[in-house]
């Protein structure tokens, strides 16, 4: 004797893209600091005094390829 079942189609979901950007704006802005960050403080723009910031993100910014020295 043989089981036939049948696997019900699944209807595609509409994309809920009123929930997703305000994430997409938040990584966004996130990302922009991080990018800052790493990228041009304590290099060709400083905002803070000292080099505490460029010392913490000194190998990140040597893994993305940022020149610092």
């Amino acid at each position: 004797m043989s089981d036939n079942t049948t696997i019900p189609a699944l209807a595609p979901q509409p994309f809920p893209l009123r929930e997703v950007t305000p994430w997409a704006i938040f990584g966004l802005i996130i990302g922009l600091i991080a990018l800052y960050f790493i990228g041009l403080e304590q290099g060709a723009l400083a905002l803070f005094e000292g080099a505490t910031i460029h010392e913490f993100v000194h190998d990140a910014r040597h893994l993305l390829g940022f020149p610092c020295h």
